[in-house]
């Protein structure tokens, strides 16, 4: 434990029955407000007992209960054709066709990854693992979405070092693939870097499994690891406040993962819920094995009654309270009827995973823990109403106020940016620059460290614009030739100048990054980081992002099935920038038509689909050359936005394509020299866009795609691109052995391959 999760030295000895002074004590202690703490009162009719408390104040914290972000939330739709299971549960779940679905969600392991990033990286990716296969599904592939500081600090080199390994180390021990994600570095997460986990997990549709209780005198039986004191506090100490000076301090809050375990744990999982040996499936997360279990009880509307002397522990005289918040990892609790539990234990000792009885559903209500160590008449430590535990904590209405820096920065003139000619040999080097640069070069560094094709499902490899994973049925040995889809982008910079619109271009992005290789989207998680919601400008922006979020989600039928909110994500009163992070999933209906960003052969045709705007607010270009983050972010259509999707969509579908990669960071100058990169081949290009050099390169226009097309294809493509009426040009040809624009730069592809390729890995190994 930490000292903010100590109890003062009169009760050290955990005496269950507190007085009204002391109570309220313990209670400010564990995080509740006073005004929380009554109501804590209210719910219970009595002063608390010492075990109580501590749940209360992990259910009611931040992390557990969203008490600060619950209204905002409820602006989002879930309703979706391909729904089959929405939030509410540990991950939501859509369907694919032919009797598949897919489970994914997203969560963020921000504080734990800040205090012990390799462990809180590779914890992360075992919590959202659980999550899938809880549902039912086989975990099929992870992606991360990972900011920092800028790499030029030791810190933030150790911070990414370590998560990157942590995150590659629990995930090729599992067996489960890391098949892509994004990083950016920027001084706003320097205090506080982030850590979103997004997993997939395939199953047939009636294999389909949810956490609820049900069947009074039916066992609750706790599988996988003992329980231990690591974690405790990790959802209410960590997730739950700003970071400060005693920040390191919280280690022991940190949990700490075995993936060998948890490799286990999917197996035997599976196999139990195949043969129907389950009632009810859960994962103990956040608030360990008191939010699995309440939740539970308060789904099905029982009770639920549990022994903590029964709980398998590996460290001595554990007391109630810590058993019951305690976050140690790779354990799931499940609802097995009695005449069953014979069997399950059957399947775990087969598999030497540990298997206990803890307690039984009832008919009560109530949820009950006590501890048999005590004389009978007192061994009852807790006795709380199951579905008000789980619901009702407080739901706050923050105050609202927009930060004053947005109409400063929004109103900035940028027109000095364009208005100085520049030669071939500046802008040559700017663009060297950008490639070389912590937010554009080459993730090779980051996924090689991963095994991205365990399981041989990967279609595309990492560094593609959107991850494909064949359909297919590993236990059968069969396979489709179908695909999903998956992407996760925002860009926390744009949200900072604009949360409204920059949570939209995340949306878009990942929607163009699927339409790149042909694929629908068929709904989205997220994954909202935010500073301190009690702050006012915060709370403008959270609100903000998520109504830009909402809005784009209604506009294009899209649901939010699943997701999370960090919030506290600050030091010493620093926010981070708004980021709400969104991951995408898409069907592909023949994965043969895909195609990547590699420009394929000489003498193919380059068009842009889209239309290149003067827009450098916010940009790479303006942050990386010259130091500044200002201006507004590129505007961005919606309507046009699903034209350009669309037509590329049905382009790759149908065979028209060679290539196409979608324009973001860096603008149409970055876009080309990855596509030549990626290919190994060059460019002969002509921007007839009648704009300055600097923004014809390197403008973030949203809504553009570049694709290349064989010559005999040219023709149909402009059709149908004017039959949508996209606007497009037609740009040059592929061929040579430089990226040449007419009159605006000339660099040979060699070399700035080398720059890409070589940038990431010497900032990270600086000393």
């Amino acid at each position: 434990m930490t000292e903010e999760t100590r109890i003062p030295a009169a009760i050290a000895d955990s005496i269950e029955t507190l007085d009204p002074e002391l109570a309220a004590q313990v209670a400010v202690q564990l995080g509740l407000t006073l005004d929380e703490y009554q109501g804590v009162i209210a719910v219970q009719g009595r002063v608390p007992s010492l075990t109580e408390l501590y749940i209360y104040s992990l259910m009611w914290s931040e992390h557990c209960s969203y008490k600060h972000s619950k209204k905002q939330l409820r602006n989002f739709s879930s309703e979706g054709e391909h729904v089959l299971q929405g939030p509410g549960e540990n991950a939501g779940v859509i369907s694919v066709g032919d009797g598949w679905a897919v489970a994914f969600k997203m969560e963020s392991h921000n504080h734990p990854s800040a205090i012990e990033p390799y462990e809180g990286a590779a914890t992360g990716v075992g919590g959202i693992i659980r999550d899938i296969f809880t549902m039912g599904a086989r975990p099929i592939a992870c992606m991360d979405s990972l900011r920092f500081g800028t790499l030029d600090k030791p810190r933030q080199r150790y911070l990414f070092d370590g998560a990157v390994a942590g995150i590659g180390s629990y995930g090729n021990c599992l067996g489960v693939p890391t098949v892509g994600g994004e990083v950016y570095f920027e001084e706003a997460y320097e205090g506080n870097c982030l850590i979103n986990a997004f997993a997939i997990g395939l199953m047939r549709e009636e294999h389909l499994t949810r956490a609820v209780g049900s069947g009074p005198g039916n066992l609750v039986v706790l599988i996988g690891s003992s329980t231990g004191r690591d974690g405790i506090g990790g959802a209410s100490v960590l997730a739950s406040q700003e970071f400060d000076e005693a920040a390191e301090n919280k280690r022991p809050a940190v949990q700490v993962g075995d993936p060998f375990e948890e490799k286990l744990l999917i197996e035997v999982c599976l196999e139990l819920l195949k043969r129907g040996l389950f009632v009810a499936l859960g994962d103990l997360g956040a608030a360990g094995l008191t939010s699995s279990a309440s939740e539970m009880a308060s789904r099905g509307g029982v009770g639920i009654d549990i022994d903590v002397r029964k709980v398998p522990q590996r460290e001595t005289a554990m007391q109630p309270f810590e058993i019951m918040v305690s976050e140690s990892q790779e354990r799931m609790l499940a609802v097995v009827k009695p005449k069953d539990f014979a069997a399950v234990e059957e399947v775990c000792k087969r598999w030497s995973v540990a298997c206990t009885a803890i307690g039984t559903i009832t008919d009560t209500g109530r949820f009950v823990v006590r501890d048999s160590s005590l004389p009978v008449g007192s061994d009852i430590v807790a006795d709380m109403p199951a579905e008000m535990l789980a619901t009702s904590a407080p739901e706050y209405d923050p105050p609202m106020a927009r930060p004053a820096y947005l109409d400063e920065l929004q109103q900035a003139d940028l027109s000095w940016l364009t208005k100085e000619e520049k030669s071939i040999e500046t802008l040559n080097s700017e663009l060297l620059t950008l490639l070389g640069s912590a937010n554009i070069c080459s993730r090779e560094w980051i996924w090689r460290q991963y095994d991205h094709q365990v399981q041989a499902n990967t279609v595309l490899l990492p560094g593609a614009d959107a991850a494909v994973l064949r359909i297919s049925d590993t236990g059968r040995g069969s396979a489709t030739n179908r695909g999903i889809a998956m992407s996760t982008d925002c860009n926390g910079r744009y949200c900072y100048l604009d949360p409204y619109v920059g949570a939209q271009i995340a949306l878009a992005e990942s929607a163009r990054n699927l339409a790149c290789v042909g694929a629908a989207p068929a709904a989205i998680t997220d994954c909202l980081n935010f500073g301190n919601p009690e702050k006012p400008e915060v709370f403008y922006t959270f609100h903000k992002a998520i109504m830009g979020l909402s809005d784009a989600c209604r506009y294009y039928g899209i649901p939010v099935i699943s997701g999370n909110v960090s919030f506290y994500n600050e030091s010493f009163g620093n926010a981070i920038y708004p980021t709400p992070v969104v991951g995408m999933v898409g069907i592909v209906d023949d994965i043969s038509q895909i195609v990547t960003g590699a420009f394929k052969q000489q003498g193919d045709t380059i068009i842009l689909v889209g239309q290149t705007e003067d827009e450098l607010g916010g940009s790479e270009y303006l942050k990386v050359l010259y130091g500044q983050v200002t201006g507004r972010p590129p505007l961005l259509d919606l309507e046009l936005e699903g034209d350009v999707q669309r037509v590329v969509r049905e382009a790759v579908r149908d065979g028209l394509l060679q290539s196409a990669h979608d324009c973001s960071e860096g603008g149409i100058a970055i876009t080309l020299a990855e596509c030549c990169i990626a290919g190994g081949i060059g460019a002969l290009v002509d921007l007839d866009d009648e704009l300055p050099a600097v923004a014809s390169l390197f403008s973030e226009t949203q809504s553009r795609i570049v694709v290349s097309v064989s010559e005999e294809q040219v023709s149909e493509l402009i059709t149908r691109l004017q039959q949508a009426q996209v606007p497009y040009s037609v740009i040059g040809e592929i061929g040579g052995e430089s990226l040449s624009i007419e009159g605006k730069l000339e660099v040979p592809i060699a070399q700035i391959a080398c720059t890409f390729s070589q940038s990431l890995e010497k900032m990270v190994k600086q000393r």
